[in-house]
């Protein structure tokens, strides 16, 4: 490991990022590194311009790309070589508007239906049932579970912690699933190949992924959905069911209603109430 990138790995830490995050904005630097085929350091200010350039023209990389790749160059440039340049001032992630998938509550059930391993029905269950981000899911741990209060305990993004509420079946389902592995660490461990014996580890990411998007194939859901979109369908559920605004926006974990304020463009409701002016404006055509 070079001095440069164990520079960069403790001027991370002290800023409190988390091990993920230092990661990608590993990655981030080392994609610009592999590029010009040489040290970051010796990269100048016109270089790190084109290379800009070069991901929002050529490659046309998605936003959450470009966004991880301009926060971990410009926290290396700005921080770790303190260097004031003019362009990373400049430099800001294509805009983009999505609108997130959404799965109805029949959907739902159907996919989770479908998931025939129990951990991950439960994992993914959990995640629906709570709002949860895919990572909140699997890093969850057995004494985050507060059944006397039917609380959730959620280590959040940033290190933010938040408890959501806990339904009764979902509790019964972490039972269930717990007494198979009684892991002291994890709620839901990996298995191991074999199969039998769990890991000391938790299920990856990619793997829930697998499971979620066969589930998908089996129900018969046509729709790009993935794990993240059942946390989206939720929201927009909890949404449709008259939960206040501002308590939606606890439980996801957002910083700004803004963010949960999406939400209110995906309700069944807001589709229904101009159905009728749409119809009526087509009357005679």
């Amino acid at each position: 490991m070079t001095p440069l990138r164990i520079r960069f790995l403790e001027d991370m830490q002290l800023h409190g990022y988390s091990p993920k995050t230092q990661s990608c904005y590993v990655g981030a630097v080392r994609g610009l590194a592999k590029f010009y085929r040489k040290s970051p350091e010796q990269i100048s200010e016109e270089e790190l311009r084109r290379y800009f350039l070069h991901l929002t023209l050529e490659k046309k990389v998605a936003r959450p790309t470009a966004t991880i790749a301009l926060c971990g160059i410009k926290f290396l440039f700005q921080n770790t070589l303190q260097r004031s340049w003019t362009s990373l001032k400049l430099l800001r992630p294509p805009k983009e508007k999505k609108l997130p998938v959404v799965l109805s509550r029949q959907e739902v059930q159907g996919i989770l239906g479908c998931v025939h391993t129990p951990i991950y029905r439960a994992c993914l269950t959990t995640i629906y049932s709570c709002g949860l981000r895919l990572s909140e899911g699997i890093f969850l741990h057995p004494c985050d579970v507060d059944s006397g209060r039917m609380l959730l305990r959620v280590r959040g993004k940033g290190n933010k912690d938040r408890y959501v509420p806990l339904p009764q079946r979902t509790l019964e389902q972490l039972r269930q699933v717990w007494a198979t592995h009684r892991s002291r660490t994890w709620l839901f461990p990996a298995a191991t190949r074999r199969g039998v014996q769990y890991s000391v580890q938790p299920i990856t990411p990619s793997t829930l992924q697998r499971a979620f998007g066969r589930a998908l194939k089996q129900s018969g859901v046509h729709k790009a959905a993935h794990v993240h979109s059942l946390r989206h369908s939720m929201a927009t559920h909890l949404l449709e069911a008259g939960v206040n605004l501002r308590i939606i926006q606890s439980v996801l974990g957002h910083a700004t209603p803004t963010t949960t304020a999406l939400y209110t463009h995906l309700t069944h409701q807001v589709r229904e109430s101009v159905k009728t002016p749409i119809n009526e404006l087509m009357n005679g055509l």
